[in-house]
């Protein structure tokens, strides 16, 4: 990863997926194996994580949208979406924890700059999942909050508000191309990382840094 120039006036997050570890998968598993053949069980993750971005298109609570997607795709499938299913889907959000590669290089990037989490997920998630991660955070913000969640603009504009920031203020940090990266990019964030953690293929176009660990990224600051 080049050397990055710019010193940031904040260095804004995705928190799920980027900073903690998104086990969706994991959740989900326990309640397929058996009732789908292992070429199916892949497609059904597929289209479930499909489901979840077409839901968040239009914002309700993380809960719902994670008990709605998983309903869609159950019905794709032909299962009975189970009550304890969803159940567990949505506590698991709660218990999950940061990479591994997260809290030392985190805590040592907080102490250069301010840190922001701008978080498709409700502030009850944020409120268990961030003490986990081992950083002060100068804001966290929420879909909640905004009433919207990424790649919706108006998720970013929420944050710019918030901390009264321009676009040329952040350096911007994902894992997610969709979600975070290509909106950064059309909303005028020049200076974005893409954390790859393996969800998403590389989309030179976007214009940002790539990354394989966090630590990655301190080195290319100079911390």
């Amino acid at each position: 990863m080049p050397e990055i120039r710019f010193r940031p006036k904040y260095i804004s997050f995705d928190c799920y997926g980027t900073l903690i570890h998104f086990q969706m998968r994991e959740a989900v598993e326990p309640f397929l194996i058996g009732r789908l053949a292992p070429a199916e069980l892949d497609r059904f993750i597929a289209v479930f994580r499909a489901y979840r971005f077409d839901e968040i298109l239009e914002y309700a609570p993380y809960d719902q949208i994670l008990e709605s997607s998983y309903r869609r795709t159950c019905r794709r499938f032909g299962l009975d979406a189970e009550a304890a299913a969803i159940k567990a889907i949505t506590t698991a959000v709660l218990n999950w924890g940061p990479h591994p590669d997260v809290p030392g290089p985190l805590a040592k990037i907080a102490e250069h700059f301010p840190l922001v989490i701008l978080s498709n997920a409700d502030d009850r998630h944020l409120a268990a999942s961030v003490p986990r991660l081992g950083a002060p955070f100068h804001a966290v913000l929420s879909a909640e909050q905004a009433g919207a969640y990424k790649p919706r603009l108006q998720a970013f504009e929420y944050m710019f508000n918030a901390l009264d920031a321009a676009p040329e203020d952040f350096l911007h940090i994902s894992s997610h191309q969709r979600y975070d990266i290509i909106p950064a990019y059309d909303l005028g964030i020049r200076n974005k990382v893409y954390l790859d953690r393996g969800y998403d293929p590389e989309l030179p176009p976007y214009e940002y840094f790539s990354a394989r660990t966090l630590a990655d990224v301190n080195t290319a600051l100079g911390i």
